[in-house]
């Protein structure tokens, strides 16, 4: 009781960085962040008392796995859920204060494809996503186009039919430009949890090749290129762009132009990330259907393969994951052979963790999650009676073992990582394949969908080292940062050449199949070099990565609007007040707005990063290393 009122007495004080901007896009020093901390900090001592097994939480304080979102624990909430959106908009719902009917324009279903987000926010501990953006959407561009086509019609005098259709297309092309807009707007200004942050939000799209589907992605492209009300980059939603040949990807593919428009708005904004379509392990569900295509949520958490039911992203979710600290376990090995126990025993702890969970959550009713069960927003949840338990319906999602610092694990065992040694990028993927053995034989033992996550939680990075070095000191290679390499990744601060990045960590693509990301951190001003972005993302789809996107600094002068790489000091008024510049950085799949709200690991880990020369990565183009359209 004593260490949980120190914890209080930090959050009192503020006297605790990694504490009070654990999440970095929670303000922890508001009320509402304020209040949330005290909740989070006494559910998870309660948790750990009353409701974890005794090897569990043995294994989980002495560091060696962390569980995510523990604080939840008690709630039985479950992580994400990928939306259907479709049918919420077909059959109308209910957020508990009244019904919602079918819209019957693109600038109504936007509208309440924003209250479906804050209301499902509230029902879980994660975030969630539309998987099917474009061609949900696409209706309502037809029943928008159908109004303006009457409208034309009855106030044109002399017009053809053509020229009529033509000039209701562009009213309805402008309507879905405000209303992707609107939704931007929202998606950055709604409060849930209490007020305490806005909705975590992912959309997919790119591969609707109807008029009224490439609408709607071309201008949700656009509006996130205009940006918020004072040029502001759009922090939510999470765009994600499907890459498939013969869709989009070649310059004979029907949405090769949004191919392009995605590029550019990367270049200004960031967004879109790219997940690839044709990557072996996604093909492999893909059936020519929307909903068989691979979605995923902005973090990178990856749901589609299903021994349940169908395999397909929509209405469906992650129930719950937890992090091995690959470093700790690696530090604590007399020998390899030692270290492959110990590693399956953690592994055994985790599986078994998971399970305990599920049956937890199970336990749970509709009753206690009225929006996303009662509203069928959980695959065939409004099948379900108010007081039944959730038992088989949560079998259709996934529990996810995780794992931080594989890199740091490997130079304590072996003296260099998998960037700098053949050796150990082979003892790094024969680990990885380990784990992902032991999730599959957890699936055919339990038959649940039991997967491998590389890790998104950046602030694991960061109390998954201050463990390991409180018990263990500074070790050169593996303890003397701030951080843990994040899942398989590279190390940030390794000098390596992009496409060389992209080779090393597109095999632990293929194991992971609960989620991933590579990312390629590049210099200067990428919107300038279009070509450059081309090359990295067709490298990523050669070399089998499947979800990808390109970091590159987005910075903002506060006092007079300046938009561009600030160092120092704003090139245009010279204000070098560092908490009036916004600088825009990606942590995991998504961004945040301000690296003052970082916590300590994170601002270090993203000053170490090392920058790709976009003038290099031209040059493999222009030498045709990567010129040549994937086959």
């Amino acid at each position: 009781m004593n260490k949980l009122f120190e914890k209080f007495q930090e959050i009192v004080d503020s006297s605790n960085q990694d504490l009070i901007q654990e999440n970095a896009n929670v303000d922890g020093l508001s009320p509402m962040g304020m209040m949330s901390l005290f909740g989070s900090t006494s559910s998870r001592a309660y948790t750990v008392e009353k409701l974890l097994s005794e090897d569990v939480k043995q294994a989980y304080l002495g560091g060696y796995i962390h569980i995510h979102d523990m604080d939840f624990y008690p709630t039985g909430t479950t992580t994400c859920t990928q939306i259907p959106l479709a049918k919420l908009l077909n059959d109308g719902f209910n957020t508990g204060h009244g019904h919602m009917r079918e819209p019957k324009s693109i600038t109504s279903a936007m509208a309440l494809t924003s209250i479906i987000f804050q209301a499902n926010q509230n029902m879980q501990h994660g975030g969630q996503s539309i998987p099917c953006f474009d061609y949900d959407l696409a209706p309502y561009v037809q029943r928008s186009f159908e109004k303006k086509q009457k409208l034309v019609k009855g106030l044109s005098v002399g017009l053809s039919e053509e020229e009529i259709e033509e000039k209701a297309w562009d009213l309805t092309d402008y309507e879905v430009l405000q209303a992707c807009e609107a939704l931007i707007h929202n998606c950055n200004s709604m409060h849930s949890r209490g007020g305490g942050q806005t909705p975590f939000v992912s959309i997919n799209l790119g591969t609707d090749t109807s008029k009224e589907g490439r609408i709607v992605t071309k201008n949700l492209l656009l509006a996130t290129q205009k940006g918020l009300g004072n040029g502001e980059t759009p922090i939510f939603p999470i765009t994600v762009f499907k890459i498939k040949e013969g869709v989009n990807f070649n310059e004979v593919d029907p949405n090769y132009d949004l191919y392009l428009l995605s590029l550019e708005t990367t270049g200004k904004r960031l967004f879109p990330n790219y997940v690839f379509i044709d990557a072996p392990f996604n093909l492999q569900y893909y059936d020519g259907t929307p909903e068989s295509e691979i979605a995923t949520m902005g973090c990178r958490t990856r749901v589609i393969g299903n021994v349940n039911g169908r395999e397909t992203p929509v209405g469906r979710g992650n129930l719950s994951f937890t992090t091995l600290n690959l470093p700790l376990i690696a530090i604590e090995s007399t020998s390899l052979d030692d270290f492959k126990e110990k590693l399956e025993e953690y592994t055994d702890i985790c599986i078994k963790q998971l399970y305990e969970r599920y049956l937890y959550q199970s336990e749970k009713t509709p009753a206690n999650f009225k929006f996303l069960y009662g509203q069928g927003i959980w695959w065939n949840g409004e099948a379900l009676e108010p007081h039944e338990k959730l038992t088989e319906i949560l079998k259709q999602g996934t529990l996810s073992v995780g794992f931080v610092g594989l890199a740091e694990a490997l130079v304590q065992l072996t003296g260099k990582h998998h960037g700098e040694s053949d050796e150990s990028f082979k003892l790094g993927y024969e680990i990885i394949r380990f784990l992902r053995k032991k999730m599959d034989q957890a699936t055919i033992d339990s038959g649940l969908n039991y997967s491998l996550l590389a890790t998104p939680a950046e602030s694991n990075a960061g109390k998954a080292l201050r463990t390991t070095k409180a018990k263990h000191g500074v070790i050169k290679g593996v303890t003397d940062r701030d951080y843990f390499t994040n899942s398989f990744h590279v190390p940030v601060y390794y000098p390596i050449s992009a496409i060389n990045k992209i080779k090393i960590e597109a095999p632990f693509h293929d194991l992971t199949n609960a989620g991933h990301i590579t990312y390629v951190e590049v210099d200067g001003d990428p919107s300038r070099n279009i070509d450059a972005l081309d090359t990295l993302v067709r490298a990523m789809q050669k070399y089998g990565i499947g979800y990808g996107s390109i970091n590159h600094p987005v910075d903002r002068c506060m006092d007079c609007g300046y938009q561009g790489i600030i160092d120092n000091e704003c090139p245009k008024c010279g204000n070098h007040d560092e908490f009036n510049i916004e600088r825009i950085r990606r942590i995991t799949g998504y961004l945040v707005g301000s690296l003052n709200r970082w916590n300590s690991s994170k601002r270090s880990e993203e000053r170490d990063r090392v920058k790709h020369q976009l003038s290099g990565v031209e040059y493999l183009k222009k030498t045709n290393v990567l010129s040549e359209k994937t086959k």
